[in-house]
């Protein structure tokens, strides 16, 4: 069986790394992409399981890249959690609106960031037309 892989999309190499050595010391392997552009190719060449993702990207907004995900069949069911440091209030509810899994302002805790994934790669993959009864 293998890993389950996570795309850390963030522009501060800093972020990327340090949240590298997180998942991989969790268990994950870990793809990388700063901008919309590497989102998107990183996104369609691996299998990936999960997207974690900053709404603060170099050219496109953060949320911009969801609706391109969402919008490519192959990649729509990816589930993607939304990692920013913009308020919460301002842009929580959006995200979930988007189609992000969740939520989290930076600073993350480390085990609340770990929580949030193992729930997101549990939940089942369900279409957004048909719901959860559909």
């Amino acid at each position: 069986m293998r890993n389950k892989t996570i795309l850390i999309v963030d522009d501060d190499p800093y972020v990327r790394l340090g949240t590298r050595l997180r998942l991989v010391a969790s268990g994950y392997d870990t793809f990388f992409a700063g901008d919309a552009a590497t989102t998107l190719a990183e996104a369609k060449k691996h299998q990936l399981d999960l997207i974690m993702l900053d709404l603060g990207l170099p050219g496109d907004d953060g949320f911009l890249v969801i609706e391109m995900l969402k919008a490519i069949p192959s990649l729509a069911l990816i589930p993607i959690i939304v990692v920013s440091g913009r308020d919460i209030r301002a842009n929580q509810v959006r995200a979930i609106e988007a189609g992000a899994k969740a939520f989290l302002q930076k600073p993350v805790d480390n085990a609340e960031l770990l929580a949030v994934i193992r729930r997101a790669l549990e939940e089942p993959m369900l279409s957004l037309e048909g719901g959860a009864n559909g």
